[in-house]
């Protein structure tokens, strides 16, 4: 099974294809878009969706899994991150692949199997699950690998996660 792990936005959004097989997990692409800030908005979104299809076309992944919006501080921008995950729902339906949705809570209990655990332990545990020794350069990318990952625990115990 393919998996396209995303961790949303507009700004950077976080992008991982993870295969999985009797074998295990291996991630076979992972990088973060980056949208130029001089854009209008509507181009950044484009831009990210541009990019995102040619991912998909590329790996054809079996399921999207796409980490939750939480927000508890600003409005403005919670509603652009919003958008740019309607476009990605939007990719993901036009391709006919299925979705499955996390919290931030469920990715961090799945990986570390603590709610609270912090961005650095989430990383550690992406990095030894996957025995990476590559950096990353945001922790978008992290996320996403971090998101795929959880569905893929998740399919394990519960069969095909459809929406």
């Amino acid at each position: 099974m393919i998996i396209l792990g995303i961790d949303p936005g507009f700004e950077r959004l976080g992008c991982a294809i993870l295969e999985k097989s009797p074998k295990g997990e291996e991630l076979i692409y992972s990088t973060c878009l980056v949208s130029d800030r001089k854009f209008p908005y509507e181009k950044r979104l484009f831009f990210l969706g541009e990019k995102l299809g040619k991912i998909i076309n590329k790996h054809k992944p079996d399921i999207l899994a796409i980490e939750k919006l939480f927000f508890t501080k600003n409005q403005k921008t919670a509603m652009k991150v919003a958008e740019a995950r309607g476009m990605i729902l939007f990719l993901a339906a036009s391709q006919k692949i299925p979705v499955k949705q996390f919290t931030p809570l469920e990715i961090k209990i799945a990986l570390t199997g603590y709610g609270r655990a912090k961005k650095e332990q989430v990383k550690e545990m992406v990095t030894a699950i996957l025995k990476l020794k590559k950096t990353f350069k945001f922790d978008d990318e992290t996320d996403a690998i971090a998101c795929a990952l959880t569905c893929s625990s998740v399919s394990a115990n519960t069969g095909p996660p459809l929406d």
